[in-house]
């Protein structure tokens, strides 16, 4: 097959594959979130089948196990969390008219000395559609995701059919992994086989690294928040560690409805405010110095930057099923990109080694 053949074949192929996504992003999430619960629990069933039990056997065992502890932590959370998403829903605009009117209080008589009264009132004005807006928003979100019927048979049917779905692929996952084995071209299978283990390595460690330090993150957070007196503070601390998959995203959203929800709830009393601000940047120390070297490290070798950039650009694409797929296929890409500059830095494009020389020797006399 010649090389215009095989790039055609591989873009073809891409395109099939988004084109697929986009058709079917609405049915797809289950089936994500199997495949990904598959991809993680195969070393464990791996290392129950070396202990001497059968596939079939050690799928039920993790399965059962995964879905008992999932369901006690669901039931010992979902009333706190609802009553507490209910509460901030309800008190969110009044919350952030009440600190508009403490920044503005606050801030006008700066803004009055240095830019005269037009710019305080301008001021005003823009921070105060900023807030409405921003309160607007986030209040829909949250009482989507608290009252949406929609939402709500979409979290059903992903907690009744996942399991289900991962419980097959789980237990056929070895078969699988060999059927489309023997599908590789012969002549580049090794090189295959190698790109794959560099995606393999770099998917699970982010994965499974980033998924520990986002629990443990969030626990933190909604620990020292709860200690602290925060109204709703284990929700935000919740909330703050399950976006820490986005880099910067989930401490910063966090950071500031915390201070926010602190300060109005305090004030004048700047103790507890400042103490929330602490809990943060404790938590951003733990998070680089400790959390992140330890379980993540450098393993999927993507930037911050790019990962970012793969969140928004996935997510704004296909939506929550993007969020899912982000990372892996940033990932992907990331080994790709590095095994096509490792291919130019050895062509003779990149070492200018004319592949005919008697050809070579001709274009010197010519540029002579």
């Amino acid at each position: 097959m010649t090389l215009q053949r095989q790039i055609g074949f591989w873009l073809g192929s891409l395109f099939l594959f988004v084109l697929f996504l986009v058709l079917l992003r609405d049915i797809l999430l289950p089936f994500i979130a199997a495949l990904a619960l598959a991809y993680l629990l195969d070393p464990l069933a791996d290392r129950l089948e070396r202990l001497g039990m059968s596939r079939l056997a050690a799928t039920i065992v993790i399965l059962v196990v995964f879905i008992l502890i999932f369901a006690l932590v669901l039931i010992l959370l979902a009333p706190l969390l609802g009553q507490q998403l209910a509460g901030l829903v309800a008190r969110l605009p009044g919350d952030a008219a009440k600190l508009q009117s403490l920044v503005l209080e606050k801030g006008a008589p700066w803004l009055e000395r240095f830019g005269g009264g037009d710019l305080a009132k301008q001021a005003q004005s823009s921070l105060g559609d900023l807030v409405g807006q921003a309160t607007k928003w986030v209040g829909g979100l949250l009482q989507s995701l608290w009252s949406g019927g929609t939402a709500i048979v979409g979290v059903f049917s992903l907690l009744v059919l996942t399991p289900v779905i991962a419980f097959y692929l789980l237990v056929d996952w070895d078969r699988m992994v060999a059927t489309v084995d023997s599908w590789l071209p012969r002549d580049h299978r090794k090189t295959i086989r190698g790109l794959v283990r560099e995606m393999d390595t770099a998917i699970a460690g982010f994965l499974r690294g980033q998924a520990l330090v986002c629990l443990l993150l969030g626990a933190f957070y909604a620990i020292g928040l709860s200690v602290v007196g925060v109204n709703f503070g284990a929700l935000i601390g919740i909330i703050s560690g399950f976006l820490s998959f986005i880099p910067y995203v989930g401490s910063l959203t966090g950071l500031v409805l915390s201070v926010g929800v602190a300060t109005v709830q305090f004030w004048p009393d700047w103790t507890w405010p400042l103490a929330t601000l602490g809990v943060f940047l404790v938590g951003q120390f733990l998070e680089g110095n400790i959390f992140q070297p330890k379980f993540v490290g450098d393993s999927i070798g993507v930037h911050p930057v790019w990962l970012m950039f793969a969140l928004l650009a996935f997510g704004s694409l296909f939506g929550f099923v993007g969020l899912l797929l982000a990372v892996p296929l940033a990932a992907v890409i990331g080994v790709l990109c590095r095994f096509a500059l490792r291919q130019y830095l050895a062509s003779n494009l990149y070492r200018g080694i004319h592949p005919n020389p008697a050809k070579a020797d001709v274009t010197i006399e010519i540029e002579r």
